[in-house]
């Protein structure tokens, strides 16, 4: 009798420790790259509420997609846009119920600190002057990046689509096509407004009007093989009081 009652309290014990181990592991967070800075905030946030530190991974939000159909393993799939959050949901990556849009951005021309720039962006705008002879427009690549995407949307309805499309420097992601402006191998790109508050070298010479792209979201949702409490509890806190207040600080729409 005392050694059944060992047995049992060795596997009571033993279910236990394993309940808290899971309670405390570590989340993974596939997030587009435009949410760099904001989802570290969010981190130590997290962190300071009591829980554990994330393991975040910035991509193209196609790159995190194609991921996850692939098997990688995430907790939270936070999108750049509906139609990459769509896929996944097609192919019953995400819990569907969990998905919420919670915030949104704006589109921007940006050009190097050095050589600001001032365009009135409305139809029949001209580039040619900005990007020069030979210069290249920076943006994410439309056939897969969102911000390229909403580029391409954008003008085209304001007629410098044709002009510009052979002009192109399409990069893997948003963060890229920054980059290029920022070392100066590229005069002008089209990025977020929230890029250029993460960077030190760039300057927006021009806002994009709302109604010439799709409306900019950011879906969030639980992916189905990384659905957990814990994943659940921290979908509440970034759409909570402190989480919006992070987002607003580092510039996201959050109405």
């Amino acid at each position: 009798m005392h050694r059944l009652i060992a047995c049992l309290l060795v596997l009571v014990f033993g279910l236990l420790a394993q309940s808290a181990t899971a309670q405390t592991q570590k989340m993974t967070v596939f997030a587009a790259a435009s949410l760099n800075e904001v989802m570290k905030a969010i981190d130590q946030a997290w962190m300071e509420a009591g829980h554990p530190s994330l393991r975040l991974s910035f991509a193209a939000s196609s790159t995190l997609a194609r991921q996850l159909d692939h098997g990688a393993t995430a907790n939270i799939f936070a999108s750049a846009d509906e139609v990459w959050m769509n896929w996944a949901a097609k192919r019953k990556l995400i819990n569907e119920k969990s998905r919420r849009d919670v915030v949104s951005n704006q589109l921007v021309l940006v050009v190097p600190k050095e050589h600001p720039a001032g365009i009135a962006i409305k139809p029949g705008f001209d580039l040619s002057g900005l990007l020069g002879p030979r210069g290249r427009l920076a943006i994410g690549d439309p056939a897969h990046v969102p911000a390229g995407r909403y580029a391409k949307q954008a003008l085209t309805k304001l007629g410098a689509w044709n002009f510009v499309r052979k002009r192109l420097a399409p990069s893997e992601n948003v963060r890229s096509a920054l980059f290029l402006v920022e070392r100066g191998e590229a005069p002008a790109g089209i990025v977020y407004k929230t890029d250029v508050s993460a960077s030190s070298r760039v300057v927006v010479a021009g806002t994009f009007p709302p109604d010439s792209h799709d409306p900019i979201a950011y879906p969030f949702a639980i992916t189905r093989a990384g659905d957990t409490p814990e994943a659940h509890a921290f979908m509440d806190f970034i759409t909570g009081s402190d989480g919006i207040g992070i987002f607003t600080r580092f510039g996201f729409i959050t109405e």
